[in-house]
């Protein structure tokens, strides 16, 4: 049995995935950039820390931008929307979780304040899990899934910008160093 598409649901979050796919995109965009100003700064010493701060961020944004393009799909289904929502979830939650395993692997925990702690390992972690909620949760309305999603979007959104931030000043920090 085929499940009808979305497309009346996702009607009226066209521009939420838009604006916020584009900031996503944008960002990773950015992110390559201080990447590439800060080269100098990324030695062979700090490349668990490139690991377990830098490219967790690309990651978050990429996931925001994945799942707006997932959202954008005119002909998504029902079942389709939770299914890929709960790949992406899952995903992003074991590589959250790796992240974090990392850090405490190579010491970064005990070397990070607790607000780095929480922005960079935890907050990810939650917003994942929310995703995986979305997908497989209880949540019978395509309309409260929606609502979620975006939510968990905004979420990660901003856990990214937090943590290209901090990593700029760190950034700035060391080149003047």
């Amino acid at each position: 049995m085929t499940t009808p598409p979305l497309t009346p649901d996702l009607s009226a979050w066209r521009e939420f995935y838009s604006l916020i796919g584009s900031a996503a995109a944008t960002l990773i965009g950015l992110m390559f950039v201080a990447a590439s100003i800060g080269a100098g700064v990324f030695t062979r010493d700090h490349q668990a820390g490139i690991r377990s701060f830098l490219s967790p961020t690309v990651a978050h944004f990429a996931a925001v931008l994945v799942l707006c393009l997932i959202g954008m799909i005119p002909t998504l289904t029902w079942h389709d929307f939770r299914l890929l929502t709960t790949v992406v979830g899952v995903a992003g939650l074991l590589y959250a979780s790796w992240v974090l395993r990392r850090m405490v692997r190579h010491g970064l925990v005990s070397t990070i304040d607790l607000a780095d702690r929480l922005w960079y390992a935890g907050l990810p972690i939650i917003a994942y899990l929310l995703l995986g909620f979305v997908g497989t949760g209880p949540l019978r309305s395509p309309d409260r899934a929606l609502r979620w999603m975006a939510t968990a979007l905004i979420f990660l959104l901003l856990i990214g910008i937090r943590n290209a931030w901090d990593m700029t000043v760190w950034i700035i920090d060391r080149r003047r160093n």
